[in-house]
C-alpha cells in the first residue's frame, strides 16, 4: 500500500489549481481537457482536484461540498514551511480566509489555518 493522492472535490478545478499556485506556489502538473480533474506538483503525494460533477458520478448517494458549509470540513491539507507568517499573508492576499492566525504552539511549532475559496481547509506549519 502506498499513499498516492489527496483529491479535493471543488466547484471549479482550474480556479483551485490557480489559487493553490498563487497562494502556496505549487505549479499545476495536469488539467484534464474536460476541466473536471487536475493535479499540482506537490512531491511524492499528489494533491488533486475533481469537479463536484465527478463526485456526483462517484458517489450516487451524494457528498458534502466544502464551499457550501459555514464551517470547514473535519479534514485538512497541511503544508510545511519555514516562514508560516509570510505564507499565511500570501494566501490571504490570494483570496484565502483566515481561520486562525499564525501562533507558536507550546511545543515551539508555528501553525495557522486558512480556508480556501473552494472551501478546503489548509494548515500552514513549521517543520
Amino acid at each position: 500500500m502506498k499513499f498516492a493522492y489527496t483529491i479535493i472535490y471543488v466547484p471549479d478545478v482550474a480556479a483551485s489549481l490557480a489559487f493553490f499556485e498563487n497562494a502556496f506556489g505549487f505549479s499545476p502538473r495536469f488539467l484534464h481537457e474536460s476541466g473536471m480533474y487536475g493535479e499540482l506538483e506537490t512531491g511524492a503525494t499528489t494533491l488533486a482536484f475533481a469537479a463536484h460533477a465527478m463526485g456526483e458520478m462517484n458517489f450516487p448517494a451524494g457528498h458534502l461540498a466544502a464551499h457550501e458549509t459555514s464551517k470547514p470540513l473535519g479534514m485538512e491539507v497541511a503544508f510545511v514551511t519555514d516562514d508560516v507568517r509570510f505564507a499565511h499573508a500570501q494566501a490571504l492576499h490570494a483570496g484565502a480566509v483566515e481561520l486562525a492566525p499564525p501562533v507558536e504552539k507550546p511545543w515551539g511549532q508555528i501553525v495557522s489555518y486558512l480556508r480556501c475559496p473552494d472551501g478546503s481547509l489548509v494548515e500552514l506549519c513549521t517543520p
